[in-house]
């Protein structure tokens, strides 16, 4: 990040205190950073502190007429090389969304033709509000980076999702916006959630696959500067920013934008893919008879995606990995698996309903490779996928 210019715009919240740890570990790596102190961060710390860690001029009034003289707002959005909003605020995100520019940090926000890393913090019930979610879904189709938030205790005293990322992965984030990492350069597609098989057109087969853990080792894999291209079924999360995201319904969809996004360096294959399709869907509703017998279905195998990249003649990624959902003997079955179909690693898990994993937060994983089984500690899906995506970035280099 060597003479790379940030704009830093501190919002009002108790996670305000970790903007000046930011600001440190940034100007250490050798960027320059502008801040920018809302009204509402002043309240948690001071301009004075900020621009003692910073080496720079605060800017706090939209109304300044000294600093309109001397650098007007217009220009102050457009000299730097990356905007950083930490920590973002409900309040902050919506005015964003709503393209507001009522002070200077929205003002900066709407003038700007300079790429935004948001870094959301706020109460977790503020954070899972149906508005808020609307905002970050708008946000990120207007093509704001984010990083976070993460699951954790409040200072409210609640827990859950809302806690600002930690400077060092707002750090990583911000390399993976300037294109650096260890994986700059490389091209990695994952896939991830389920697949939708239609029996008619307002019925379909699927699984309790959330994409929680695609979503979250894609967004890892772009912290470490790979571009990805994901292809997703219909998730329950949503995607991250930073990739380029192809959605799709059915595993004959899947695998045709997979087969498009080639070539690729490595290929992650976290979709929990319906093994079979209806042959017989029908083109309208199925309809009660009175007759009591259920609609006779007829099934058909989907295509095996993993299998069918992996044992590629030409144009197989260097890393292929796949994953195994089992239910029992769970080594053994993903062992198999991995030989049957020709991949790298097999990332096998255990899902029965009492582990709570298949929908949940948490994951616990054996990695299977050629060289044998390793069994990773129970930990968050955000972790297991920062620490798949380490390994990954140290297969490739």
């Amino acid at each position: 990040m060597l003479g790379k210019r940030i704009l830093l715009i501190i919002g009002g919240g108790i996670a305000a205190y970790k903007a000046l740890d930011l600001i440190r570990r940034l100007t250490e790596r050798g960027a320059s950073v502008t801040p920018v102190l809302t009204k509402a961060g002043a309240e948690f710390v001071t301009p004075l502190s900020v621009s003692a860690l910073a080496g720079a001029k605060v800017y706090t009034d939209l109304f300044d007429l000294t600093d309109e003289a001397e650098m007007g707002h217009i220009q102050l959005s457009r000299v730097a090389d990356l905007i950083v909003v930490a920590p973002a605020t409900a309040d902050l995100m919506a005015k964003m969304a709503g393209g507001r520019a009522d002070d200077l940090a929205s003002t900066l926000l709407l003038a700007t033709d300079t790429r935004v890393l948001v870094a959301p913090a706020m109460n977790v019930r503020m954070w899972t509000h149906p508005a808020t979610q609307r905002n970050l879904a708008t946000l990120q189709g207007d093509g704001v980076l984010f990083v976070g938030p993460n699951d954790g205790a409040m200072a409210c005293g609640e827990f859950g999702p809302g806690r600002m990322a930690e400077p060092l992965e707002i750090v990583a984030a911000i390399e993976a916006a300037f294109g650096s990492g260890p994986l700059a350069g490389r091209h990695v597609l994952v896939t991830s959630g389920p697949t939708h098989e239609p029996i008619d057109p307002v019925r379909y087969i699927a699984n309790r696959s959330s994409g929680a853990q695609g979503t979250a080792l894609a967004a890892a894999l772009a912290a470490l500067g790979a571009r990805v291209t994901f292809v997703t079924g219909p998730a329950t999360v949503p995607p991250p920013a930073g990739v380029t995201v192809v959605r799709v319904e059915t595993a004959r969809e899947m695998l045709a934008a997979v087969e498009a996004a080639l070539p690729a360096d490595a290929a992650v294959f976290a979709a929990a893919v319906a093994d079979w399709r209806v042959a017989n869907a029908a083109g309208s509703k199925m309809k009660k008879d009175g007759s009591g017998k259920p609609p006779a279905l007829e099934f058909a195998e989907n295509p095996d995606i993993l299998a069918t990249i992996a044992q590629r003649k030409t144009g197989r990624p260097s890393l292929v990995v796949g994953f195994a959902a089992e239910t029992d003997a769970v080594i053994d079955h993903a062992t198999a698996k991995r030989a049957r179909k020709g991949c790298d690693w097999i990332v096998a898990n255990d899902v029965r309903p009492e582990t709570g994993i298949m929908g949940g937060t948490e994951n616990a994983i054996t990695l299977i490779s050629a060289e044998g089984a390793e069994t990773w500690p129970r930990m968050t899906k955000d972790q297991v996928a920062r620490k798949l995506a380490a390994r990954i970035a140290e297969a490739l280099a």
